[in-house]
């Protein structure tokens, strides 16, 4: 017990301090750097879930995010994502690294804008798992509410799966009240196609607002996942894609 104790607030520390580049380029973010500045972004929650996926196999390492992005003055940026990742069936794993470059902007004068960028996963310490999805995102606010629509490919064998590919489909609705409460959710697929593969639904709901600087998030998660999934169907792929709710702090320099 005390060796797993050590190792998960090893993890930690290093997580932390992996951001503290991020948080320091970040206050220096006035000065512009080739028309463009600095932004960045760090998290800690109960869990780090992705498209209905636990990230840190059900909470057991602490749940860690942090980004590092420059934006051109046009919309063009580049940056880079970390967290803390563990897969049962991959003990090496212990971080997810994913560099990011992409364009952001409207369409014309119209009030409809898009987000497209190329995201790159990678795994320290494994080599045959890195892969990379385009994101394609257009979003509209009508009225009260934000549609987010979301089209995501796999550009190479996901997970560096032999034949494996997928798209994942998703819909965000948002609403932010006069009182500054966001009420935001997803409903996607994560379609997965090849030998033995089989997608699943995933959803969330949530409740996010600025405190003091701080955003604090609470959100459920739940998906389709059950015994009879072709990939996680087991008792330990049902266990990380169980229903859950996610508390999470966050901070945006």
């Amino acid at each position: 017990m005390k060796k797993v104790t050590h190792n998960i607030n090893r993890l930690l520390i290093s997580s932390m301090l992996l951001s503290i580049p991020f948080v320091t380029l970040a206050e220096q973010s006035k000065d512009k750097l080739f028309n463009g500045t600095f932004s960045g972004f760090v998290e800690i929650g109960t869990d780090y879930v992705f498209r209905g996926e636990s990230e840190v196999a059900d909470g057991d390492i602490p749940a860690v995010k942090a980004s590092f992005t420059w934006t051109h003055e046009e919309g063009y940026y580049a940056g880079v994502f970390s967290a803390t990742n563990k897969f049962d069936s991959t003990p090496d794993i212990r971080a997810v690294l994913a560099p990011y470059i992409g364009k952001f902007g409207t369409f014309g004068n119209s009030d409809i804008s898009y987000n497209v960028f190329l995201y790159h996963y990678t795994y320290p310490g494994v080599d045959d798992m890195d892969y990379t999805e385009l994101w394609m995102k257009v979003a509209k606010d009508f009225g009260p509410v934000k549609i987010e629509l979301e089209v995501t490919p796999t550009l190479n064998d996901w997970f560096g799966v032999d034949g494996w590919s997928g798209v994942n489909y998703a819909v965000h609705p948002s609403k932010t009240f006069e009182n500054g409460i966001t009420l935001s959710g997803s409903l996607g697929y994560q379609d997965l196609s090849g030998e033995g593969a089989q997608g699943w639904t995933h959803w969330n709901l949530g409740l996010s607002k600025d405190f003091y600087g701080l955003n604090i998030d609470v959100r459920y998660h739940d998906t389709d996942v059950d015994s009879s999934h072709k990939v996680y169907g087991s008792e330990q792929g049902q266990r990380i894609f169980n229903e859950r709710f996610v508390f999470s702090v966050s901070k945006a320099f």
